[in-house]
């Protein structure tokens, strides 16, 4: 006899008119709303107001992926939030760079 479990998926549309919340981003990270203060003080991911309590933040799109690469980093490489946040800047710095060069027909 076959056994068979049900599996449920929940999406959530992200944009301007929907912007994740801070325990929202916490979830989709795997993490607690603690550790997107801690994004938000080392400047991985903006929020409008940073004096307005984490249950006010809105994220963006841009904010979740930024959560989820440092997430990344901290679990592939042991590296903690201000390693991730230089990190992460060197990445985008690198990456707009590369955009400039090619934009001159450089690289």
């Amino acid at each position: 006899m076959a056994n068979y479990s049900s599996v449920t998926t929940t999406t959530t549309a992200i944009g301007v008119s929907h912007p994740l919340a801070a325990n929202e981003l916490a979830h989709a990270c795997g993490a607690d709303t603690a550790w997107v203060v801690q994004l938000v003080e080392v400047g991985i991911v903006q929020v409008g107001t940073a004096d307005a309590p984490p249950e006010r933040w809105a994220f963006s799109s841009t904010d979740l992926q930024h959560a989820l690469e440092a997430r990344r980093l901290e679990r592939d490489f042991g590296v903690n939030l201000d390693a991730a946040a230089l990190i992460l800047d060197l990445q985008h710095e690198v990456r707009r760079l590369k955009a400039v060069l090619q934009a001159h027909s450089v690289g």
